[in-house]
């Protein structure tokens, strides 16, 4: 198994790199784990203290769970993966069937602030994007996914996501394998598909 850690800030592109990826790899190779999915559940909050979570804190997600439930996938385990909705706030009490895979991706915008799960990583990816570009992703995923208005969303970005990503994010840039420049970076993409696709090959061959 070559597990990926895929890291960048907020609105960086994350999500379209792991697409990407996923397309250029053989069919059913890979698996996703998001970090997102293992923020802690704050349901029972009420409304008023749900606004003031800092979800771009490390301590905001389960990090032994989600190190848990990578072991059980590198020991040949299916995993229960949660479900985490932002407008509510809390897990759902169904999970995602997540199977062991030659590849196995893991993304979020904090998996390089923690030591264990950097230490399983074997390949190790930051998304680098301009702030401006991440911040109009921001708005628009923030508004049309997450429920938020336009004032809420840069509030949130100034009260909590520009300083954590200035005090945690930026830093672990420099824990990365690879900078993929820009998000979607088509080259960039090609030639870390091809680098994985080779070390596949080699894995198969000395089996």
């Amino acid at each position: 198994m070559l597990l990926i850690g895929i890291a960048g800030g907020s609105g960086s592109g994350k999500t379209t790199v792991v697409n990407k990826l996923i397309e250029a790899l053989p069919e059913d190779s890979v698996s996703v784990i998001s970090q997102d999915a293992y923020y802690w559940d704050n349901g029972s909050l009420p409304q008023a203290a749900k606004l003031e979570i800092n979800f771009d804190h490390p301590d905001a997600i389960e990090w032994d769970l989600l190190v848990k439930h990578i072991d059980m996938l590198k020991n040949g385990e299916t995993i229960p993966m949660p479900i985490y909705t932002y407008v509510t706030c809390a897990r759902s009490k169904e999970t995602i069937s997540v199977k062991p895979a030659e590849v196995v991706i893991v993304e979020g915008i904090l998996i390089f602030t923690c030591p264990e799960l950097v230490k399983r990583l074997d390949i190790k990816m930051f998304v680098d994007t301009d702030g401006d570009d991440r911040l109009m992703r921001i708005i628009r995923r923030d508004i049309m996914e997450r429920g938020r208005s336009v004032n809420d969303v840069l509030r949130h970005y100034e009260t909590f996501v520009k300083p954590m990503h200035q005090q945690f994010i930026e830093p672990t840039k420099r824990l990365a394998d690879i900078i993929l420049p820009g998000g979607f970076n088509k080259v960039a993409i090609d030639l870390m598909a091809s680098r994985i696709n080779m070390q596949l090959n080699n894995m198969s061959t000395n089996l």
